[in-house]
C-alpha cells in the first residue's frame, strides 16, 4: 500500500485499474504519460533521483510507450533539475 495516497489522489487515472498500486507503479505510469505539472509534483515528493531511477527501469524495456515518452520525459526532468538547482542557490 502506498503512503503517498494524497499525491496520487491529486493525479487520478494514472493506474485506475489498480487503486492499491505502489508508488513505483504510479511513478512509472506518470513517466509514460509525461506532463510537467505531474512530474514536478512527484519530484517534490520523491526527489528527481527517484524519477530518474524509475525512468531507467522503464528504459530497460524498449517498447513503443517508452520510445514515445523519451524526449518529453528527458526534457521535463532536465527542466525540473535546472529549476531545483536554481532554487537551491537562492536559499
Amino acid at each position: 500500500m502506498t503512503i503517498h495516497r494524497e499525491l496520487w489522489k491529486s493525479h487520478p487515472g494514472l493506474v485506475w485499474s489498480n487503486p492499491g498500486a505502489d508508488d513505483s507503479t504510479h511513478i512509472r505510469a506518470a513517466l509514460l504519460r509525461p506532463r510537467f505539472d505531474r512530474l514536478l509534483d512527484i519530484a517534490v515528493t520523491f526527489g528527481v533521483e527517484r524519477l530518474r531511477h524509475e525512468w531507467a527501469v522503464l528504459q530497460t524495456d524498449s517498447n513503443i510507450e517508452v520510445t514515445r515518452a523519451r524526449n518529453p520525459v528527458e526534457r521535463i526532468l532536465s527542466n525540473i533539475e535546472k529549476g531545483f538547482a536554481l532554487a537551491s542557490t537562492r536559499n
